[in-house]
């Protein structure tokens, strides 16, 4: 039993924004060392605004979990972003480690948002060029 230990709690005016970023998306770090709390995971909150879509990054040697908390997205993954899925407000998502991928936000007037997880404490963010991929068109 640990009695040393203390519980961190982090409000949204605290979150860091300066956490790495991909574009067309913000990340806030709420569970990280940069807040001085010493964890074996990293957790914040994702959003992209109506209309946008984020660079195509890969997250390293990190797994990600995603819950859904509002918005629809859709999560185009694979060697040219091929493979394509939506998420909505109560899915999970979980994202390999090394696996390409781009979020894009088919609503025109709601953002999406997310809960985060990661796997290491601090995020790993590797932001590909933006050729990398074809521009693909957003599916309604």
């Amino acid at each position: 039993m640990i009695t040393s230990a203390t519980i961190n709690i982090v409000s949204p005016a605290q979150f860091d924004r300066g956490t790495a970023q991909t574009p067309g998306c913000e990340r806030h770090a709420a569970i990280a060392p940069e807040l001085n709390i010493a964890s074996a995971i990293w957790g914040g909150l994702f959003e992209a605004g109506p209309g946008s879509q984020t660079g195509v990054p890969h997250h390293g040697e990190q797994e990600t979990i995603a819950y859904v908390l509002s918005g629809i997205c859709e999560i185009r993954w694979g060697e040219r972003g091929e493979t394509v899925a939506k998420a909505r407000a109560g899915d999970f998502i979980h994202v390999p480690a090394f696996l390409l991928h781009m979020e894009i936000n088919p609503s025109k007037q709601e953002p999406f948002r997310w809960i985060v997880v990661r796997s290491t404490a601090t995020p790993v963010v590797i932001n590909l060029p933006d050729e990398a991929w074809p521009t693909l068109p957003v599916r309604s």
